[in-house]
């Protein structure tokens, strides 16, 4: 079932799960193919003392861009799984990659205190809450 204005909570949090798809994707690519340095905002303090080499900071930078580029398109699957409601699948995967992106913001901020994974977090538990609403889970059940 397309939600089609029938939930506009939820349709918005299909949107935001859009941007950050295509977001993700992109930055995961610049990281990958060796066009953008390594964010010292995304990572702890402790971690980049360990990345004081810079061929070493470069090849993580890598890996990273690689699995960013795998989250952006998990989360394409997620804002698809929000907007066509309907289905227990749809919410589990829904449910799942939110509590995730949680976990994910968590370890971030470990360490670290800084506005961006700050607001994703808030993001992120705004939609764990409309997905907990009866009305929310009676659209995918």
């Amino acid at each position: 079932m397309i939600l089609q204005g029938k939930n506009i909570p939820l349709m918005l949090c299909g949107v935001f799960y859009g941007v950050l798809c295509v977001f993700s994707i992109v930055t995961g690519l610049l990281y990958a193919l060796g066009r953008k340095e390594l964010n010292p905002l995304e990572l702890s303090d402790k971690f980049m003392e360990k990345l004081q080499d810079a061929d070493k900071r470069s090849a993580f930078a890598r890996k990273m861009g690689w699995v960013t580029f795998v989250v952006g398109i998990v989360q394409g699957i997620t804002s698809l799984c929000l907007f066509q409601a309907g289905s227990p699948l749809a919410y589990v995967i829904s449910f799942g990659f939110n509590a995730f992106s949680i976990c994910s913001v968590l370890v971030k901020l470990k360490g670290k205190i800084n506005a961006f994974p700050l607001l994703k977090l808030i993001a992120y538990t705004a939609i764990l809450v409309i997905l907990l609403l009866p009305q929310t889970r009676a659209l995918f059940f």
